[in-house]
Protein backbone atom coordinates (compact mmCIF):
# COMPACT_ATOMS: atom_id res chain seq x y z
CA UNK A 1 0.00 0.00 0.00
CA UNK A 2 2.96 2.48 0.53
CA UNK A 3 4.84 1.58 -2.34
CA UNK A 4 1.49 2.38 -4.38
CA UNK A 5 0.88 5.70 -2.75
CA UNK A 6 4.80 6.67 -3.57
CA UNK A 7 4.27 5.54 -6.79
CA UNK A 8 1.21 8.32 -7.09
CA UNK A 9 3.08 10.57 -5.47
CA UNK A 10 6.05 10.24 -8.55
CA UNK A 11 3.89 10.62 -11.13
CA UNK A 12 0.89 12.91 -12.86
CA UNK A 13 -1.30 13.46 -15.18
CA UNK A 14 -1.16 16.44 -18.14
CA UNK A 15 -3.51 18.49 -18.48
CA UNK A 16 -3.65 18.95 -21.83
CA UNK A 17 -3.44 15.43 -22.98
CA UNK A 18 -4.31 13.50 -20.19
CA UNK A 19 -1.52 10.97 -20.02
CA UNK A 20 0.04 10.06 -16.80
CA UNK A 21 3.91 10.86 -16.49
CA UNK A 22 6.57 10.67 -14.42
CA UNK A 23 6.71 14.00 -12.21
CA UNK A 24 10.09 15.15 -13.77
CA UNK A 25 8.32 15.22 -17.09
CA UNK A 26 5.80 17.82 -16.02
CA UNK A 27 6.18 21.40 -15.55
CA UNK A 28 4.34 23.61 -13.74
CA UNK A 29 2.66 26.37 -15.99
CA UNK A 30 3.42 29.03 -13.07
CA UNK A 31 7.08 28.30 -13.06
CA UNK A 32 6.98 29.18 -17.04
CA UNK A 33 8.20 32.52 -18.35
CA UNK A 34 4.93 35.44 -18.32
CA UNK A 35 5.03 35.69 -22.23
CA UNK A 36 4.94 31.75 -22.94
CA UNK A 37 2.52 31.09 -19.91
CA UNK A 38 0.02 33.93 -21.63
CA UNK A 39 0.26 32.44 -24.62
CA UNK A 40 -0.71 28.65 -23.03
CA UNK A 41 -3.36 30.40 -21.32
CA UNK A 42 -4.64 32.21 -24.80
CA UNK A 43 -4.83 28.88 -26.16
CA UNK A 44 -6.31 27.08 -23.21
CA UNK A 45 -8.14 29.38 -20.88
CA UNK A 46 -9.66 26.76 -18.82
CA UNK A 47 -6.09 25.55 -17.12
CA UNK A 48 -5.59 26.46 -13.81
CA UNK A 49 -2.49 28.53 -12.81
CA UNK A 50 -0.34 25.26 -11.29
CA UNK A 51 -1.32 22.61 -13.81
CA UNK A 52 0.93 20.16 -14.72
CA UNK A 53 2.08 20.15 -18.68
CA UNK A 54 4.38 17.09 -20.15
CA UNK A 55 7.56 18.71 -21.87
CA UNK A 56 6.41 17.10 -25.02
CA UNK A 57 3.34 19.46 -25.21
CA UNK A 58 5.54 22.28 -24.11
CA UNK A 59 7.98 22.05 -27.00
CA UNK A 60 5.37 21.74 -29.31
CA UNK A 61 3.39 24.54 -27.88
CA UNK A 62 7.05 26.51 -27.44
CA UNK A 63 7.46 25.85 -31.01
CA UNK A 64 3.87 27.75 -31.62
CA UNK A 65 5.12 31.16 -29.52
CA UNK A 66 8.09 31.57 -31.01
CA UNK A 67 6.74 31.36 -34.78
CA UNK A 68 3.89 34.20 -33.24
CA UNK A 69 6.87 35.83 -32.24
CA UNK A 70 8.81 36.01 -35.08
CA UNK A 71 5.49 36.37 -37.24
CA UNK A 72 4.49 39.44 -35.33
CA UNK A 73 8.02 41.10 -35.73
CA UNK A 74 9.21 40.10 -39.01
CA UNK A 75 6.14 39.27 -40.83
CA UNK A 76 5.57 36.14 -42.27
CA UNK A 77 8.53 33.54 -40.77
CA UNK A 78 11.57 32.07 -42.74
CA UNK A 79 12.23 28.04 -43.76
CA UNK A 80 15.57 29.50 -41.49
CA UNK A 81 13.38 31.26 -38.53
CA UNK A 82 11.47 28.01 -38.34
CA UNK A 83 14.11 25.60 -37.93
CA UNK A 84 15.41 28.25 -35.26
CA UNK A 85 11.84 27.79 -33.54
CA UNK A 86 12.16 24.03 -33.75
CA UNK A 87 15.80 23.57 -32.50
CA UNK A 88 14.62 25.72 -29.56
CA UNK A 89 11.76 23.88 -28.54
CA UNK A 90 13.45 20.52 -28.89
CA UNK A 91 16.48 21.99 -26.90
CA UNK A 92 18.74 21.54 -30.04
CA UNK A 93 22.29 22.90 -30.93
CA UNK A 94 21.58 24.45 -34.29
CA UNK A 95 25.67 25.70 -34.74
CA UNK A 96 27.61 23.39 -37.40
CA UNK A 97 30.76 23.73 -39.14
CA UNK A 98 30.30 24.69 -42.60
CA UNK A 99 33.72 24.87 -43.96
CA UNK A 100 33.64 20.83 -42.72
CA UNK A 101 30.70 19.90 -44.04
CA UNK A 102 30.79 22.16 -47.64
CA UNK A 103 34.38 19.77 -47.96
CA UNK A 104 33.50 16.61 -47.31
CA UNK A 105 30.65 16.59 -49.83
CA UNK A 106 32.81 17.88 -52.79
CA UNK A 107 33.43 15.84 -55.96
CA UNK A 108 36.29 14.95 -57.30
CA UNK A 109 35.64 17.60 -60.42
CA UNK A 110 34.89 20.27 -57.61
CA UNK A 111 38.46 19.03 -55.49
CA UNK A 112 40.25 19.41 -58.69
CA UNK A 113 39.24 22.79 -59.86
CA UNK A 114 39.50 23.97 -56.53
CA UNK A 115 42.87 22.83 -56.51
CA UNK A 116 43.74 24.56 -59.97
CA UNK A 117 42.27 27.81 -58.56
CA UNK A 118 44.46 28.02 -55.78
CA UNK A 119 47.53 26.38 -57.24
CA UNK A 120 46.79 29.18 -60.14
CA UNK A 121 47.19 32.29 -57.49
CA UNK A 122 49.86 31.31 -55.78
CA UNK A 123 53.27 32.53 -56.01
CA UNK A 124 54.50 28.64 -56.64
CA UNK A 125 52.24 29.16 -59.86
CA UNK A 126 54.14 32.97 -61.31
CA UNK A 127 57.14 32.19 -60.12
CA UNK A 128 57.06 28.40 -62.52
CA UNK A 129 54.72 30.26 -65.29
CA UNK A 130 57.71 32.76 -65.44
CA UNK A 131 60.94 30.08 -65.46
CA UNK A 132 58.93 28.30 -68.21
CA UNK A 133 58.15 31.30 -70.58
CA UNK A 134 61.84 32.60 -69.72
CA UNK A 135 63.78 29.07 -70.58
CA UNK A 136 61.33 28.47 -73.78
CA UNK A 137 62.19 31.86 -75.42
CA UNK A 138 65.89 31.41 -73.94
CA UNK A 139 65.87 27.99 -76.07
CA UNK A 140 64.42 29.57 -79.08
CA UNK A 141 66.45 31.93 -79.24
CA UNK A 142 69.83 29.86 -78.98
CA UNK A 143 68.67 27.35 -81.58
CA UNK A 144 68.20 30.34 -83.71
CA UNK A 145 67.35 28.71 -87.21
CA UNK A 146 66.58 25.76 -85.91
CA UNK A 147 64.00 27.07 -83.00
CA UNK A 148 60.81 25.13 -82.96
CA UNK A 149 58.96 28.37 -82.16
CA UNK A 150 61.42 31.57 -82.86
CA UNK A 151 60.67 35.09 -83.02
CA UNK A 152 57.69 36.23 -82.55
CA UNK A 153 57.28 33.34 -80.29
CA UNK A 154 53.68 31.99 -82.07
CA UNK A 155 53.27 29.37 -80.49
CA UNK A 156 54.20 30.52 -77.42
CA UNK A 157 51.17 33.00 -77.70
CA UNK A 158 48.62 30.03 -78.28
CA UNK A 159 50.04 27.79 -75.48
CA UNK A 160 49.12 30.95 -73.47
CA UNK A 161 46.03 31.73 -74.84
CA UNK A 162 44.81 28.19 -74.47
CA UNK A 163 46.13 28.21 -70.46
CA UNK A 164 44.41 31.61 -69.96
CA UNK A 165 40.97 30.08 -71.76
CA UNK A 166 41.02 26.99 -69.73
CA UNK A 167 42.14 28.38 -66.80
CA UNK A 168 39.45 31.49 -66.85
CA UNK A 169 35.96 28.96 -66.03
CA UNK A 170 37.99 27.07 -63.70
CA UNK A 171 38.81 29.68 -61.30
CA UNK A 172 35.25 30.66 -61.79
CA UNK A 173 34.36 27.49 -60.61
CA UNK A 174 35.90 27.51 -57.90
CA UNK A 175 34.96 31.47 -56.63
CA UNK A 176 31.34 30.27 -57.47
CA UNK A 177 31.52 27.78 -54.65
CA UNK A 178 33.36 29.72 -52.36
CA UNK A 179 30.30 32.42 -53.04
CA UNK A 180 28.00 29.24 -51.94
CA UNK A 181 30.28 28.54 -48.46
CA UNK A 182 29.95 32.08 -47.56
CA UNK A 183 26.03 32.17 -48.13
CA UNK A 184 25.56 28.97 -45.80
CA UNK A 185 27.85 30.12 -43.36
CA UNK A 186 26.03 33.82 -42.84
CA UNK A 187 22.75 31.68 -42.94
CA UNK A 188 24.74 29.23 -40.00
CA UNK A 189 25.70 32.84 -37.84
CA UNK A 190 21.98 34.13 -38.55
CA UNK A 191 20.37 31.30 -37.40
CA UNK A 192 22.32 31.04 -34.01
CA UNK A 193 22.25 34.78 -34.11
CA UNK A 194 18.48 34.73 -33.84
CA UNK A 195 18.13 31.67 -31.63
CA UNK A 196 20.74 33.73 -28.97
CA UNK A 197 18.73 36.89 -29.11
CA UNK A 198 15.57 34.60 -28.35
CA UNK A 199 16.88 32.36 -25.40
CA UNK A 200 18.26 35.97 -24.38
CA UNK A 201 15.34 37.59 -24.45
CA UNK A 202 13.41 34.26 -22.87
CA UNK A 203 16.21 34.00 -20.09
CA UNK A 204 15.44 37.78 -19.12
CA UNK A 205 11.55 37.20 -19.25
CA UNK A 206 12.29 34.12 -16.70
CA UNK A 207 14.34 36.40 -14.27
CA UNK A 208 11.83 38.69 -14.26
CA UNK A 209 9.13 36.13 -13.07
CA UNK A 210 11.24 34.72 -10.23
CA UNK A 211 12.51 37.75 -8.98
CA UNK A 212 8.89 39.00 -8.79
CA UNK A 213 7.43 35.80 -7.39
CA UNK A 214 10.75 35.89 -4.61
CA UNK A 215 9.94 39.72 -4.18
CA UNK A 216 6.21 38.46 -3.50
CA UNK A 217 7.36 35.63 -1.02
CA UNK A 218 9.45 37.62 0.79
CA UNK A 219 6.82 40.53 1.45
CA UNK A 220 4.02 37.69 2.43
CA UNK A 221 7.13 36.43 5.40
CA UNK A 222 7.19 40.17 6.04
CA UNK A 223 3.41 40.27 7.04
CA UNK A 224 3.79 37.32 8.79
CA UNK A 225 6.38 38.14 10.97
CA UNK A 226 5.22 41.69 11.97
CA UNK A 227 1.62 39.75 12.92
CA UNK A 228 3.68 37.28 14.93
CA UNK A 229 5.49 40.74 16.74
CA UNK A 230 1.69 42.53 17.04
CA UNK A 231 0.03 39.06 18.39
CA UNK A 232 3.66 38.58 20.68
CA UNK A 233 3.37 42.26 22.02
CA UNK A 234 -0.50 41.97 22.85
CA UNK A 235 0.03 38.75 24.66
CA UNK A 236 2.33 40.47 26.93
CA UNK A 237 0.02 43.73 27.32
CA UNK A 238 -3.39 42.06 27.60
CA UNK A 239 -4.37 44.49 24.53
CA UNK A 240 -6.44 43.14 21.31
CA UNK A 241 -4.57 42.60 18.65
CA UNK A 242 -5.55 45.23 15.92
CA UNK A 243 -6.46 43.67 12.50
CA UNK A 244 -4.66 43.58 9.29
CA UNK A 245 -5.21 46.85 6.97
CA UNK A 246 -5.89 46.69 3.55
CA UNK A 247 -3.66 49.50 2.74
CA UNK A 248 0.34 48.09 2.07
CA UNK A 249 2.73 48.09 4.52
CA UNK A 250 5.73 50.30 4.76
CA UNK A 251 8.56 48.86 2.58
CA UNK A 252 5.84 46.65 0.67
CA UNK A 253 5.12 47.83 -2.90
CA UNK A 254 1.79 47.50 -3.55
CA UNK A 255 0.04 44.62 -5.28
CA UNK A 256 2.90 42.30 -3.99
Amino acid sequence: MTEHRHERRTRGRCALTGIERPIGELVSLDTLSPGFSASIRALHPELPADALISRSELARLRDRHIRDLLAAEHGEVTALEAEVAASIANADTISTDVAADFAENRTLAERLSDGLARFGGSWTFIIAFSVTMAGWMTVNALLDRAAFDPFPYILLNLVLSCLAAIQAPIIMMSQKRQETKDRLRSESDYRVNLKAELEIRHLHEKLDHLLSHQWQRLAEIQEMQVEMMQDRDARRTGTRVPEPSSSPRPGVPKGS
